[in-house]
Order: structure tokens, then sequence, then C-alpha cells
């Protein structure tokens, strides 16, 4: 299998963790719909990465269904549980952690354009998400040793590339000193090989 993505988005970097954690070998193909004459649009209608290309080529989009395809397809190191509560909460902290992208990339891209263009309100509005989120996480996690309790999931994941990505796009919001918990889960999750080789590049 192919994956399509480039180093420095966190969606890309939540599908490599997962194919790392899985043992899973697959190719790696940079590209971004940022790039002067990318192709990403020619494989994913909607533009977005990453994409996940399978050997039969069925094209995979969305790293929320690629990760789960990935955890179901490969039955070692399971990252969900089955069906179930656990599974929901799982998929909390997935849709948190990924808010918490969503609304860093929209701060990010709208701090590119042009000044006088800028809306500080949406700037504010976005950065206002990201800080109750990581107050949400903060207290979800409380002084647990996982996310999810005692045991590594998608949820530790997915809130370690969002908070990597603050790291690397928004190094002034210093959520290590207002919540420890949360520097500790992310110091414990770059002892991981896994962490340590996707770290965002620009």
């Amino acid at each position: 299998m192919k994956l399509i993505g480039s180093l420095t988005s966190p969606y890309v970097r939540k599908t490599r963790v997962v194919l790392a954690e899985k043992k899973i070998d697959y190719d790696f193909e940079l590209d971004s719909p940022w790039t002067p004459d990318n192709q990403v649009s020619n494989i994913n209608p909607l533009g977005k990465i990453p994409v996940l290309v399978l050997d039969d080529n069925t094209v995979l989009f969305d790293s929320r269904v690629i990760v789960e395809y990935l955890d179901n397809v490969a039955p070692n190191n399971k990252l969900m549980p089955a069906p179930n509560r656990e599974r929901s909460e799982v998929k909390r902290w997935e849709a948190l952690a990924d808010g918490v992208c969503d609304a860093a990339a929209l701060v990010f891209l709208e701090r590119k354009r042009p000044a006088a263009l800028q809306s500080a309100e949406w700037i504010a509005r976005q950065e206002n998400k990201i800080l109750l989120s990581l107050d949400f996480m903060s207290n979800e996690l409380a002084e647990s040793v996982w996310c999810m309790g005692t045991h590594f999931s998608l949820a530790d994941v997915t809130v370690g590339c969002a908070l990597g990505y603050l790291i690397f796009r928004f190094p002034e919001i210093d959520w290590q000193e207002k919540h420890p918990n949360l520097a500790r889960l992310y110091e414990k999750l770059m002892r991981r090989p896994a962490f340590l080789d996707t770290i965002p590049q620009a």
C-alpha cells in the first residue's frame, strides 16, 4: 500500500504512527495540496491528505477512515476496542484532537493571508477552541497513565499528534506549563519510535 501526504500534517502523522504501531509496511509518497503541480486532487476529490492507496488501487481518505481500516486489517497491537462505550470514548478523544488540529490549521492558513484580509475575530475564535479543548483534555486525562486509563490506544495517538502540531506551529501556546499532565503524556509518547520518527518537519 501507499500513503500520500506531507511531513507537516498532523493527520498524516497520525496515520504514520498507526502504521508504525501496527508494523504495516507501506510506501510513503510526499505530496501536499498546497504545493504547485500537486497530484492530490487527482486521487482524492476533496483535495486533502492523507490518502491511502491499497494494493488493489482502492483509495481511502480522511485519517479517521484510514486509521480505523488499518486497525482492523492487522490484528496485532489493537488501538481501538470492539464497538461499545469504550470505543465511543476513543472516538471522542480522536474527534477532540482532530478538532484542535482543524482549528490550528485554520489559524495558520488565516495568518498566511495578506494582513488587510485577515480576520482577528476568526483567529480568536479558533484559538479559543484550542484552549478550551486543551482544558478538556487535561481534565479528562487527570492523573491517568494513558487517555483511556491503563492502556495505550488510538486516543493517545491522536492527542499526541495534536500536541505535537501545536509545538510545531504554535510554540507560543504554552500548554505544557498550564497542563503538566498533558506534557507528561507527550514526553512518554515521544519515547516511542512511531512518534520519534514522525516529528513534523518544515
